[in-house]
């Protein structure tokens, strides 16, 4: 159903052109540069969600001093804003240099299950760059259908895809990801998932820097269903002038044991350990301003109310 375009649509989306142009006419390094002066400021100056960071790293490196928790917050929100900006110029770019800026290892597992049937499913987190990492796979053969929510503005919502598109990405929403994810690996495709945010509903409680986290049952749950394997892809960038990536493609073992929530639950805390591990790696590039933690188990709950 096509949305009714506001004023205030046209509005926001005539500044988001502008601030995109700009970064495109910038040099590289000047851009990247602004992006990242922007998001210091950000959250050193106007402390945009600084507590939620602070809290989430307090969780995530108890052990750390407060001065290295500072330091990862203030290198957060620098990757945020360079990572906002270069997203803007991903767009005017062409697919050679996708290829250019970007290694990818562990791509031919992946690759020999779209070719041999029944595609594959890669699942991914906010950390790094995790559009760079679905254009990576995509321009070298693999076909993804990126699973994204709608996004408010529809003519931002038209861009994006377009974007995608032109990169070679399909794009699969969330509200019909089931079905649709489905669809996508009976015709051999890559459905990708960003699977790193607090799941309020059909989750499963698994520990991510050793504390429960709501996390979305959906790769699991499409991997045994469909035999379809599962894949952890992560996107981290390894140097900032020239802008280069590389993106690793790891698989995770399904095995299943014919106990079903049994293996949900192994699976995602299996990808979740494989992601948590290239976080640590590099805390600076990690999305820390989400409330992973947000949602409880039931025992934490009830303890709670009971004290």
């Amino acid at each position: 159903m096509t949305r009714r375009v506001t004023l205030k649509h046209r509005a926001e989306y005539a500044a988001f052109a502008i601030l995109r142009g700009v970064a495109r006419a910038l040099p590289e390094s000047w851009a990247l540069g602004l992006g990242e002066g922007l998001g210091l400021v950000a959250g050193v100056v106007f402390r945009i969600r600084r507590g939620v960071v602070d809290e989430n790293l307090a969780r995530a490196f108890p052990d750390a001093s407060p001065a290295r928790r500072a330091e990862i917050a203030k290198g957060s929100y620098r990757h945020l804003g360079r990572e906002a900006v270069a997203m803007f110029r991903l767009g005017g770019h062409m697919r050679q240099w996708v290829l250019d800026a970007t290694t990818v290892d562990g791509l031919e597992p992946l690759l020999d299950s779209v070719r041999n049937g029944p595609g594959g499913i890669v699942v991914t987190g906010h950390l790094g760059s995790w559009e760079m990492g679905g254009a990576a796979i995509a321009v070298r053969g693999a076909p993804v259908d990126a699973v994204a929510l709608v996004q408010g503005n529809p003519l931002f919502d038209r861009d994006l895809v377009e974007t995608r598109k032109r990169l070679g990405m399909q794009v699969v929403r969330r509200g019909d990801a089931s079905r649709a994810v489905l669809r996508s690996l009976r015709a051999g495709r890559v459905p990708a998932l960003v699977a790193d945010q607090n799941a309020r509903k059909t989750h499963v409680f698994v520990d991510f820097f050793g504390r429960p986290a709501a996390t979305f049952r959906g790769p699991a749950l499409f991997a045994l269903r469909t035999g379809a394997p599962i894949f952890v892809g992560v996107c981290v960038r390894t140097s900032r002038n020239p802008q280069r990536y590389r993106i690793v493609i790891e698989a995770v073992p399904v095995d299943p044991s014919g106990d079903l929530e049994a293996d949900v639950r192994r699976l995602t805390q299996a990808h979740v350990d494989i992601l948590e591990r290239w976080v640590r790696e590099h805390p600076e590039q990690y999305f820390w301003q989400h409330k992973r933690w947000k949602t409880r188990p039931p025992s934490e709950t009830q303890a709670t109310r009971s004290e």
